[in-house]
């Protein structure tokens, strides 16, 4: 096999060169194999986001019930036995920021990042974020360590 000898699988590349509504004599002229009539056969013609044909939209026949906040704040969270592994790894050193996980993609740059109690934690360090559970707060200070919340 050799560059000059490559080709695509066969039925894999389908070239559709055939123009559309260019006179009768092309075999698709007239309508332009849009059919008759009807919304789809006009230009301009685009199709609403979740339609169904005229059928009750799915968004509009489940029922639709309690309360959303818009003003919830999403924290991303974080977990003692992750900080720990990455500890162990190498990749995490004395100093947690939020910098610090972004970087080890723990957490997105623009979220609000909160550490979470589950497993232990061995290392001593110094935890800079947004908010901390209180068994994950006394987890690192058991450690030697200290919470920061920013």
């Amino acid at each position: 096999m050799g560059l000059n000898n490559l080709k695509p699988a066969a039925g894999s590349v389908k070239k559709n060169d055939s123009r559309r509504g260019r006179g009768e004599a092309t075999g698709n002229g007239g309508t332009a194999g849009r059919g008759h009539k009807g919304a789809k056969s006009r230009s301009g013609y685009s199709k609403k986001v979740g339609f169904e044909g005229g059928q009750m939209p799915l968004q509009r026949r489940v029922p639709k019930f309690g309360f959303t906040n818009i003003n919830r704040k999403e924290f991303s969270g974080v977990n003692l036995d992750t900080l720990q592994e990455y500890v162990d790894a190498g990749r995490i050193k004395d100093e947690v920021t939020i910098d610090v996980l972004v970087e080890n993609r723990l957490a997105g740059k623009n979220d609000l990042v909160k550490i979470l109690g589950r497993g232990e934690l061995k290392a001593k360090l110094k935890i800079t974020v947004h908010k901390f559970t209180a068994s994950a707060q006394k987890a690192i200070e058991a450690a030697g360590g200290e919470a920061v919340t920013l």
